[in-house]
């Protein structure tokens, strides 16, 4: 039977979207990822399960980016050593495999892959935009990385999701982000949403919009390598992304966006996860084999 327009239209926005983010591999890897057998850390009824395979991880990715931006050093190290600029969706793809491995994967694979990264921070070394070293291997860079992602993830997913975690869940999510984060090699990490705040605004006087911030927060948001027909759904994506971040951190990175400007935004989130979960859905490979229950 001939699909129709409209199943076409959403098969072709779900290829597109999974190529760009996962790869043209994608399928292959998700089969290695749902079909492999063995114990999981996490089940389909968890909130860390929930959060990271949802389509607000659109939007919620991009804010995370421009949060961590703001660390000097941790932009010092993407700067110098991720070749964000030469090879972005490479960079997304490998980011987007790690976290779906280390969510949904077998614990044997998830402790591969942050060994594998651990051996990949062990040569990031360098020094800021003001002579101060840094090394990616750093507890407390790690930290900042850390509590940066995983606030924007479970911003974006509050504010763009279907069903909002509740107040038990989004501590729970907390939680289970730390088992991966602590064996890669961050320390004294939050355990719920409130420790999560807590631990945010204790980097803020570390934190600067450096020329190397602001420059990525142009590429990403002004010249981003998207094709041109694809251009429109990305600056809804983009403007979602924005609306999460704090206020402070709008304004640090010079993004004036209030008022009304900042609902529109925001329903700008909400439409591009909309548009993200129905265009995946379209997909009946994206999950090949249903990963077991944890033991």
């Amino acid at each position: 039977m001939t699909a129709s327009p409209a199943r076409a239209v959403q098969r072709r926005l779900g290829l597109a979207l999974r190529s760009r983010v996962a790869g043209d591999d994608a399928p292959e890897r998700a089969q290695r990822i749902w079909g492999a057998e063995g114990e999981r850390w996490f089940t389909s009824e968890d909130p860390i399960w929930r959060v990271n395979a949802d389509a607000s991880m659109f939007p919620g990715g991009l804010a995370a980016l421009l949060l961590q931006s703001l660390h000097p050093s941790a932009m010092a190290g993407v700067a110098g050593h991720s070749g964000y600029k030469g090879d972005p969706w490479g960079r997304l793809q490998r980011t987007s495999h790690y976290l779906a491995v280390t969510t949904f994967g077998t614990v044997g694979d998830a402790e591969q892959a942050i060994a594998h990264v651990r051996s990949r921070h062990r040569v990031v070394r360098g020094v800021d935009d003001r002579g101060r070293p840094y090394a990616a291997d750093d507890p407390h860079l790690l930290r900042w990385v850390h509590v940066a992602e995983i606030w924007s993830f479970l911003t974006a997913y509050q504010s763009y999701a279907e069903t909002p975690l509740s107040d038990d869940e989004a501590d729970l999510y907390v939680h289970q982000t730390t088992r991966a984060a602590s064996l890669l090699g961050a320390t004294d990490l939050p355990h719920t949403v409130e420790e999560l705040d807590q631990v945010i605004d204790s980097y803020r006087p570390e934190l600067e919009s450096t020329p190397a911030a602001r420059e990525a927060t142009r590429f990403m948001l002004l010249n981003p390598p998207v094709p041109l027909m694809m251009r429109p759904g990305y600056a809804l994506i983009a403007a979602g992304g924005v609306a999460l971040l704090p206020g402070w951190a709008r304004r640090s990175l010079r993004l004036p966006l209030a008022g009304p400007g900042l609902a529109v935004a925001s329903r700008a989130g909400s439409v591009s996860a909309a548009l993200v979960r129905w265009g995946m859905a379209g997909l009946e490979d994206r999950r090949p084999a249903d990963a077991r229950d944890a033991s």
